[in-house]
């Protein structure tokens, strides 16, 4: 198990900016690979954010790019989602997963929902126009 919790969401106008945490337990967090993903009312969970165990790839929603950032702190085992200039469509409950196998960052699955063994409970964005 990887306990995942998510932190950071809240209730914001458009063209703000939040940050969102995701805290993991463990002490392998450092060889996950994470991803981050969002549901909003009536619609399927998608992809939004991908970042590999190393850091070093980075994979991204069209629709965010430019305006979204993910990284991670593997001293504080931690992964974040910048988001700026956020919109009314980016409302959402977002949700921080951990891929153990790390195929994820090296296959084209990176944006599947099945390729992530672990689950957080989410945080709700909520961005007024």
């Amino acid at each position: 198990q990887v306990p995942l919790v998510e932190s950071g969401g809240g209730l914001v106008q458009a063209g703000d900016s939040l940050r969102l945490s995701c805290a993991a337990s463990g002490r392998t967090f450092s060889t996950y690979a994470m991803g981050w993903f969002r549901q909003a009312p009536g619609k399927e969970r998608e992809f939004v954010a991908h970042i590999s165990w190393t850091g070093a790839r980075t994979y991204y929603l069209d629709s965010v790019k430019g305006r979204f950032t993910i990284s991670r702190d593997n001293g504080k085992s931690t992964v974040y989602l910048q988001m700026n200039s956020l919109k009314p469509e980016d409302t959402a409950v977002y949700y921080c997963a951990a891929d153990e196998s790390k195929r994820t960052s090296y296959s084209s699955t990176y944006d599947d929902t099945a390729a992530y063994g672990y689950w957080g409970q989410g945080t709700q964005v909520t961005v007024s126009s």
